[in-house]
């Protein structure tokens, strides 16, 4: 697995989430449930993992969209 995203905006990650979804790769939400234990505060970053094979594609959409460089 490769973390190819981190955020702590859940907003942009399910965008993302959405974006590598319909780009053909499989993304794994990491973090989920960090909010029960932070409060919502939004103090821990939820991650976006994917396969290592589909590694080049997930980063590929995500600089397609501007979202990394």
């Amino acid at each position: 697995m490769r973390i190819v995203f981190q955020s702590n905006c859940r907003v942009q990650t399910s965008f993302l989430l959405a974006l590598l979804r319909d780009g053909g790769v499989t993304p794994i939400l990491l973090d989920a449930h960090i909010s029960a234990v932070e409060g919502g505060i939004g103090a821990f970053p939820r991650r976006i993992a994917v396969e290592d094979s589909e590694e080049l594609q997930a980063l590929r959409v995500l600089r397609e969209s501007g979202e990394i460089v």
